[in-house]
């Protein structure tokens, strides 16, 4: 039994030792680079010049939807394999194309650097990349997109605003990047506002009862009834009779996802100024909170005439999706 006892020991501590090594070895990975939203493509050039590149093109950088200009859902920087080192390696998001004996995806995270997303999609032939390419590129998308929601609150994290009024009036807490102010506080709304040398970034905050979005089946035209009255109320241009409408011009979109592990109805369109010429991306996360049977709402709308708008909406929603209740 004695023998046994010290077996188990040495095992157990084997084990324990091959786990811290794996931790240290994470802990001292260089820190990745890479601007939000840009994934570094690692393919030879006659695979990037044919249909496999044009695949890759037509996925990861599809137009996002909700903004008024087409902009791609990710900046794609590619690379040929020889170079896959250095400042490419330790890029924050990578996806390796590569042709070999079989067809395979294999996904790693923090390989070379921390955070790190790598994807390393193989096949055989173009048909065979092709294929994966196609049954996997949701996963990598929408794995990337998470990590870069939690890579911007990191970035955020290192100057907050503080959030006590949103604490106090609403009961939760948020996640508030330097920058913001606040612009308009008064009863169960408040306006933050970033404003920056062409435009400004806003996130408003408020509550509506449950019935207001769920009158009837119609959820869509009731959250558009709902911030185009909010922003008759609160948003106003510098014009006498302007204020905030959803553009009836662009049908927004509409899509149920999960928030602070609540049931949540993610709206992306385009506002306008009624009787005015300002217009820009909004998104509205409609949070259904039925213990104090309500939907908070978080929407972030930015304005930036003539200038890219994806990151900027991306922060917005690296803000609301910080969200955690309180009470």
């Amino acid at each position: 039994m004695k023998k046994l006892a010290f077996l188990t020991f040495v095992a157990l501590s084997f084990l324990s030792c091959k786990e811290n090594s794996k931790e240290e070895a994470k802990a001292i990975l260089s820190e990745s680079n890479g601007k939000i939203n840009n994934v570094s493509i690692i393919i030879d050039d006659n695979l990037w010049n044919g249909e496999i590149g044009d695949s890759i093109r037509k996925k990861f950088a599809a137009p996002v939807d909700g903004l008024p200009q087409e902009e791609p859902l990710f900046n794609l920087n590619q690379y040929p394999t020889r170079v896959f080192e250095g400042f490419v390696r330790k890029s924050r998001n990578v996806i390796v194309i590569q042709k070999g004996s079989e067809s395979g995806f294999v996904n790693t995270v923090d390989k070379y650097a921390k955070p790190q997303n790598i994807s390393v999609i193989s096949g055989s032939d173009t048909e065979d990349i092709l294929k994966v390419l196609e049954e996997k590129s949701p996963e990598i998308i929408k794995s990337i997109k998470a990590s870069e929601i939690i890579e911007n609150q990191a970035r955020m994290k290192k100057s907050l605003v503080s959030d006590a009024q949103v604490q106090k009036m609403f009961g939760v807490s948020l996640q508030i990047g330097f920058g913001y102010k606040y612009d308009m506080v008064k009863d169960k709304f408040i306006w933050l506002r970033k404003e920056f040398n062409s435009g400004y970034n806003s996130i408003l905050i408020y509550e509506v009862p449950i019935n207001t979005i769920e009158k009837d089946t119609n959820i869509i035209a009731n959250i558009t009834a709902m911030r185009d009255e909010i922003g008759k109320a609160n948003i106003h241009g510098t014009l006498p009779n302007t204020w905030m409408i959803t553009e009836a011009a662009y049908a927004p979109y509409l899509f149920e996802v999960n928030v602070a592990n609540k049931k949540t109805y993610l709206t992306k369109g385009t506002w306008e100024l009624k009787n005015d010429y300002m217009a820009g991306p909004f998104v509205n996360y409609a949070i259904k909170d039925a213990k104090n049977n309500r939907y908070l709402i978080l929407e972030g709308f930015t304005y930036n005439p003539s200038k890219s708008k994806r990151d900027l909406v991306f922060e917005l929603e690296a803000i609301i999706q910080s969200v955690k209740f309180l009470k």
